[in-house]
This record gives structure tokens, sequence and C-alpha cells, in this order.
């Protein structure tokens, strides 16, 4: 009963790459148009989601910096703080689809979810991304400070000009390279000042790059898996998650994660426990809003936006942590904020020069009667 038309899969990763509209929107487009929603409307639910996902996010960050650097806590097992993070939102999907089913759906709209393995297979790649993206943020976190945060996963956008060209072979233009360009300066600068005082973490530099990558193709993934659950949110969230529990399983084994809980002394301790689960339920409503995020704008605006959240997140947390930071420091930060938002409005202009071309009719003739 397959009553959607089928998308080539190039012509999906274009979309993805490019920052269009979600494909199957795009096919009902013409049909429901006198439906659409009027811009005053959009744009409230934009920015609505779009804070959504700044708070959630910023709050997730320094709740995870906390169980992953706390002097105070001493817990060395990132891998089992991502995973609980996981099974927290698994448990969290699978119980407002049990209260959904008893309650009126004016009072809570929550879709069915059941086990399905031919649809667990179809998201499965997401689920690999994704799982090297959760990884990879909180060993990022996990070695560098909240400040640094931002500087050390800055590379999101040039991963999508890459991926662009390595995947669908698009040239980018001239400017929005050289607003790449500014990016990566800002990220070797801000490289050199953690060096000069002294917190440059190596690792942290190397995990920071492969969240960036991740987290690009995260965006692609997500809007290529959507369709497999009907586009919905919280089915995707449900399998993904699921996904990478089991996934975990092996790397909890060969981490040692395991071990160190073992001889965790606050192993039996409830404030620990509840701050595991409040960072669980961060890691449903984050997994939610991200994908909201990315349905009701585009891939390239998730990742400027949260580019933007992390420069704010920024500024929290040298207040927060009391630190000082120099004049380089700082600019370093201000020329990725500036590259990245350089980078979204030439690629704003190029989109809207390619939309106000007209296209010319297919049975209309050339003037020279060809």
């Amino acid at each position: 009963m397959m009553n959607r038309v089928q998308l080539k899969r190039s012509g999906i990763l274009k979309m993805a790459l490019s920052g269009s509209s979600d494909p199957l929107l795009q096919q009902e487009e013409g049909e429901v148009g006198s439906k659409q929603p009027s811009f005053l409307l959009r744009a409230v639910r934009i920015a609505t989601v779009v804070s959504m996902y700044w708070f959630i996010s910023i709050t997730m960050v320094f709740l995870n910096k906390y169980l992953l650097g706390s002097p105070s806590l001493r817990l060395d097992a990132p891998l089992f703080v991502t995973f609980y993070q996981c099974f927290v939102t698994v448990l969290i999907c699978k119980g407002l689809s049990l209260l959904a089913s008893c309650c009126p759906s004016n009072y809570l709209d929550f879709p069915s979810i059941r086990m399905d393995l031919k649809v667990s297979r179809s998201v499965l790649p997401l689920s690999v991304v994704f799982i090297g993206m959760i990884t990879f943020n909180n060993l990022c976190l996990k070695y560098v400070g909240v400040a640094f945060y931002n500087v050390g996963r800055s590379l999101t956008t040039v991963f999508n000009v890459l991926l662009s060209y390595l995947l669908l072979k698009q040239t980018t233009s001239l400017y929005a390279l050289l607003a790449c360009g500014v990016i990566i300066g800002g990220f070797w600068l801000g490289i050199d000042q953690e060096g000069a005082e002294g917190t440059l973490s190596w690792a942290g530099i190397v995990f920071g790059i492969l969240a960036s990558l991740c987290v690009s193709l995260n965006a692609i993934y997500t809007k290529k898996v959507l369709p497999a659950v009907d586009g919905s949110i919280w089915r995707l969230t449900f399998y993904n998650n699921i996904n990478a529990c089991v996934l975990f399983l092996p790397f909890l084994l060969l981490s040692g994660d395991f071990q160190t809980l073992y001889h965790f002394d606050k192993l039996g301790s409830l404030y620990f426990w509840g701050m595991m689960s409040l960072s669980g339920l961060f890691g449903f409503a984050i997994g939610y809003v991200t994908g909201l995020q990315i349905k009701f704008t585009s891939p390239l605006t998730h990742n400027v936006s949260g580019t933007a959240k992390a420069c704010a997140q920024t500024v929290l947390a040298v207040c927060y942590y009391e630190e000082t930071k120099s004049f380089l420091w700082w600019t370093s930060n201000m020329m990725v904020l500036g590259g990245s938002f350089a980078y979204t409005w030439v690629k704003g202009l190029e989109m809207k020069k390619v939309q106000e071309e007209p296209v010319p009719k297919a049975n209309e003739k050339s003037e020279t009667g060809v």
C-alpha cells in the first residue's frame, strides 16, 4: 500500500545537503497549497522550535559536563552515560505510547509504537551515525571545557561543503568557500589560544572534529530515514535509540565501563541516579527537538543554529566557571560565528537567485523557431 512516490537516493541527499525542505512535503505541496500556514505562524513555529533546541541543548551540555568530568563525582564512564541516555529515551517513548493508547487523542497525541525489525533495519544507518555523533560529542566535552566546546565542534558547515562535493560532485561558490575559510581560521586560532593558556587537549580536538562530521551526516540521514517511519519524529526517536542501545553493548564491554561502574563509590546514590535519569530525560528531549528543527527548517539551518547556540553557550560557560579569556580567544569564537552566518547568508542569496529565475515552458519555441 505504498502511495508515496519513491525518491532516488541521490535526490534525497541533494535536498538534504542543499538545505531544501522535506521531499515528502514537497510532493504534497501542490495538493495542499491552500492549507499551508501563514508566514507569521510558520515564523512563530520555527522560533519556538529553535528556542526549545537552544534551552535543552545548553542545559544538557552543562549536565553532561558534570557527569563526565566533575571532580566531585569522579566517574570515568563516558560510554555508559551516553548509553543510559539512549535507554531512558526508549523507556519514555514506550511509556508515552502506552499512555496515549489509554487516553483520548485530544489529551495525548502520541503514535503507537511497536518493535518492527524491518523498520529498525531501515533506521540502522542513521543509528550508526547517531552513535558516533553523541559519543564523540561526549568524549569531546570530557576532554575540553564547556567554553571551548563551541570551537572544538565548529567544522560542521565545512563538512557539509565537503560532503556536497564528495557525494554529489556539487561545487561551492567562492564566497561560500571564503566563509568556510573564516570558520577554519577561527578553529585553528582557538586551538592556538587554548595551547597558549595550557588547557589544550588534542584528544578533545580529534573527538570534536569527528563529532562535527557525524553531526553533518546525521542531518542528511535524518531526512533520508524519515519516510521509513511515516515522517514521525517520535517513531524515529524510538527506533534510533533502541538501535543505539543494542549497538552500544559490545563497546561498553570492550571499554571497561562496566568494571568502572562496579568500583564506583556512588553507585548506590539516589542523587547520582537522579542526575543520570535527568540527563536521560534531556537526551530524549534533545533527540526530539533536533529532529523537529531539521523537519521544520533544513539540515543547514539546523547546523548553523547549533553553532550560534554554542556561541551563546560559550559566554554562559565563561561566566559560570569564572574563567578569564584573552582577546584572541574571543576572536576565534567570533570568527566561527561570523563565518557560519556568512555562509548561511551566501547560500540563502544563491537559493533565492535560483528560485527567481524563470522556468521556460516545455512547449515554448525559441526566437529562431527551432
